[in-house]
């Protein structure tokens, strides 16, 4: 029971994860693998305050997806004027900066040491240490997160953000200052990324540069896609069947020394046999 709880609560992360990349890419059309950077920029804020100074898991959590949004939008001041694969590598090029900050800042993030003994959150006087209870405040982050990625969806804001998509020039021609729409949607998936790396933190209580790499930002990208891009409810399904797939070959009696890599296996092939036979995703409205 325990460890289904433990996946249920991976999945509302990635959920999170999920929603807030598919409004950069999906929404948007901004091919995005700075994630992973932005996940973590909230998880080590987050822990430095609850460690460091003792605060309040909300204002630590706030202060955290604060920090994210700022260096979103001081980056994408630049990077949102960039199209099609230029783009693309300037994300790839911030989630390094974000990973070799982490690991090599060593007197504020102790490096590949890591942060441990983050607490869990507490609410009310009560402390989250069950990971039942944690789950609660897991799938309410989530709720909350999909009510805001669907508000925007259905917005003006949303509207332009999916003209943008389909023809920036024509939209730049209607009057749209389409940078200014970019750096805006950039630094709210950023935010929102910061949100699951604070809940992150606390949930697992040890954080290291590890989890924030760009392969981790490639799996997040990838449960998008997999679960169609475009849409709010493909992004919550695609991180359930990536972390179930991942989960469930623990138990598929593989050696221990090639476990992982038949899990990496599977994943690689059935994005292959997606990108074949369903390319915009399981629930999809828009493809690369």
């Amino acid at each position: 029971m325990e460890y289904l709880i433990h996946i249920a609560v991976l999945v509302c992360l990635y959920g999170i994860l999920g929603l807030s990349l598919n409004l950069v890419v999906g929404e948007t059309g901004l091919i995005s693998v700075a994630h992973a950077g932005f996940y973590g920029i909230g998880a080590y804020v987050t822990a430095l305050l609850l460690v460091g100074l003792g605060m309040n898991f909300f204002l630590a959590m706030a202060l955290g997806i604060i920090a994210s949004g700022l260096v979103a939008l001081l980056i994408s001041g630049v990077i949102s004027r960039l199209r099609g694969v230029y783009f693309l590598f300037g994300t790839i090029g911030l989630n390094i900066i974000a990973w070799s900050i982490f690991l090599n800042w060593q007197s504020v993030t102790r490096g590949p040491l890591g942060i441990p003994s983050i607490p869990r959150p507490g609410i009310w006087g009560l402390d989250l240490y069950q990971n039942l209870q944690f789950l609660f405040l897991a799938a309410a982050s989530l709720a909350i997160v999909y009510f805001i990625s669907v508000f925007i969806k259905k917005s003006s804001f949303g509207r332009v953000l999916n003209s943008i998509r389909e023809d920036e020039e024509a939209t730049q021609i209607f009057g749209y200052a389409t940078s200014y729409y970019k750096l805006a949607i950039f630094t709210i998936g950023a935010m929102l990324a910061a949100l699951a790396g604070a809940l992150f933190a606390t949930y697992i209580t040890y954080i290291d540069p590890s989890s924030f790499t760009i392969n981790e930002s490639i799996f997040i990208f990838s449960t998008i896609v997999l679960g169609g891009l475009g849409s709010s409810r493909g992004a919550v399904l695609g991180p359930l069947l990536l972390v179930f797939l991942f989960e469930g070959f623990r138990f598929a009696g593989f050696p221990s020394e090639i476990a992982a890599q038949m899990r990496m296996l599977a994943y690689g092939f059935a994005l292959v046999l997606l990108m074949l036979y369903r390319p915009k995703g399981i629930w999809g409205t828009f493809r690369i």
